[in-house]
């Protein structure tokens, strides 16, 4: 309890930590107002046949996701940047519990920020649609609340895997080179691969699979569900890769 103590106040006591949170709010949340304004024309006009007023709300996740891996790495590559890992690792020599303590306060942190982010998003951007006269969706729908819950999910994950990413590479800036290639760079690469590979790849790369999960139209040929568990086997890999870095790795 002292060590979770410890950590929380890290935490709390980094401006950035609080400067990351409140940016990947920010700019989910403004990516898809921005998003929806431009579409908006097109949609009164004709609305397209696979229209998802839900789904629609989250794709701003894109960039919060980026910004919700940075504040899961900086829990410990700020440690790295100042020599303080060395000090964490006198005061507790057991790494893994160490790893543990840090996981959990990137959940709690994270937690808030993806629920307030998702929130801010869907209720702004079903605000817009109603504006405009467009279908809206509604949380008296199980579908949607499933969605909801799936992004925050989704985005709670990510911040872990920026977490895993942080103690592999000891760098923020690493750990931010290698999301964006994994949730970025790879998912708009990978259906240009030749064949059944770059439909594979397109398909079931762990973000992708991830980002099906938080749409109520089937973007996807798997359930929902089994889309996010993808993400979270691929992060449990990348956790347990950064178990084994830390406790063979010197400080």
């Amino acid at each position: 309890m002292n060590l979770l103590a410890s950590e929380w106040i890290k935490a709390r006591s980094m401006r950035a930590t609080w400067i990351v949170a409140v940016s990947a709010v920010v700019a989910t949340v403004t990516v898809r107002l921005l998003g929806v304004s431009g579409l908006m024309p097109d949609w009164q006009t004709s609305l397209p046949v696979d229209f998802d007023p839900t789904g629609i709300s989250f794709k701003g996740i894109l960039v919060g996701q980026i910004l919700l891996a940075t504040l899961g790495s900086q829990t410990i590559t700020n440690e790295y940047a100042t020599g303080q890992i060395v000090t964490s690792l006198s005061i507790t020599p057991r790494r893994t519990t160490l790893l543990a303590s840090k996981l959990a306060i990137t959940l709690l942190i994270a937690t808030v920020t993806a629920v307030i982010a998702v929130a801010c998003s869907f209720v702004a951007t079903q605000a817009a649609l109603g504006a405009a006269g467009l279908p809206q969706a509604t949380l008296a729908d199980p579908e949607t609340v499933r969605a909801i819950a799936c992004a925050v999910a989704y985005l709670v994950l990510t911040a872990v895997l920026g977490l895993g990413f942080g103690v592999i590479t000891r760098s923020s800036s690493g750990t931010l080179a290698i999301i964006v290639t994994v949730a970025l760079l790879f998912p708009a690469l990978a259906p240009g691969l030749p064949g059944p590979l770059g439909h594979l790849a397109g398909t079931y790369w762990p973000t992708t699979a991830g980002q099906s999960s938080y749409a109520v139209v089937a973007a996807s040929p798997f359930p929902p569900l089994f889309g996010l568990a993808i993400m979270a086997v691929f992060t449990l890999w990348t956790t347990l890769a950064a178990r084994l870095v830390l406790k063979t790795r010197d400080a």
